[in-house]
């Protein structure tokens, strides 16, 4: 089924403790959809860059079967840019520079061709380009997923509750779990949040995985433990492209089904933290996803016989 990406197509230069980059291509989109391609080859991608942006860049997205005609292409214009220095624990990090460019003014088009969408992911952008979106789509899609960050909860507070309450799923961090709900339980923090409008929330945690809340159900997924962790930049995007893009890819949005999205979610974002920005996901072989699937149910799975 079609799926739709909202978010950022941008230029990063990132600062690890295993070295750094000058500009490369990033941006929550651009991971979005990357990782959705591995499911699905009806992926559709709206965003906006300026005419700095490489043309070989765009034709990689369409060799991955993505659909760049609601990429908005800006002459004479920048495209985004974050600078990003990450610390020794590689869980916190120091922004460098933002440059909003052409993301300043983005107006968001779908073109008619999407409008058959059955998925829609909002990637992280201002509440009000997110709600401008659902808005434009002349049919609710089968599912909507968004994710935001404490940034628009100090900023937006109200665009933002409008635009959860519009959603069917949610997928924030910890950290924005607690903020959000006024909760440290994340248990309390995701019986307070599904009752802002989304039926599901996922919480990620980083390095120690995630978890996806129903009403009356829970489930968690650890992480894979990695010898190396080279760059986190990108990870939760890759996580929920994976994810929305294995339910695009059976067209079940149940909540046993929503379980292996997290797996294969885990297992994708697994492989971005290995190297720079989008350089791991970009040409992932089938096999290799397979085996790393296979490397997280054997992770967690085991008998027991209850006495």
């Amino acid at each position: 089924m079609s799926l739709i990406a909202v978010g950022t197509v941008a230029f990063d230069a990132l600062e690890t403790p295993f070295g750094k980059t000058d500009k490369i291509i990033g941006g929550s989109a651009t991971y979005i959809t990357l990782a959705a391609s591995y499911f699905t080859k009806d992926v559709k991608l709206v965003a906006v860059v300026g005419d700095d942006f490489a043309t070989s860049d765009i034709t990689m997205l369409q060799e991955h079967g993505i659909s760049t005609e609601g990429l908005q292409i800006k002459a004479g214009e920048k495209s985004f840019f974050w600078s990003g220095r990450y610390h020794n624990d590689m869980n916190s990090r120091d922004t460098l520079v933002t440059e909003l460019n052409v993301l300043a003014t983005f107006d968001p088009v779908i073109p008619e061709s999407y409008q058959d969408c059955e998925f829609l992911m909002l990637g992280n952008l201002t509440p009000a380009v997110q709600k401008q979106v659902i808005q434009r789509l002349k049919r609710r899609p089968k599912l909507i997923m968004m994710d935001t960050m404490n940034f628009w909860m100090n900023t937006a507070w109200d665009e933002l509750m409008d635009v959860i309450n519009h959603v069917d799923v949610l997928s924030i961090n910890d950290e924005e779990a607690r903020q959000l709900s006024g909760e440290y339980s994340l248990r309390k923090a995701a019986s307070k949040i599904l009752t802002l409008g989304p039926k599901y929330l996922i919480i990620k945690k980083g390095e120690h995985g995630a978890y996806l809340f129903k009403k009356d159900q829970v489930f968690f997924a650890p992480a894979l433990p990695l010898e190396e962790v080279f760059d986190p930049t990108g990870a939760g995007d890759t996580f929920a492209g994976g994810f929305i893009g294995y339910l695009a890819s059976t067209g079940d949005i149940s909540f046993d089904n929503m379980k292996r999205g997290i797996i294969y979610a885990s297992a994708l974002a697994s492989f971005c933290v290995e190297k720079f920005g989008t350089e791991r996901i970009v040409n992932l072989d089938k096999n290799e996803l397979d085996s790393r699937v296979q490397e997280f149910v054997d992770l967690v799975q085991f008998e027991i016989t209850m006495a």
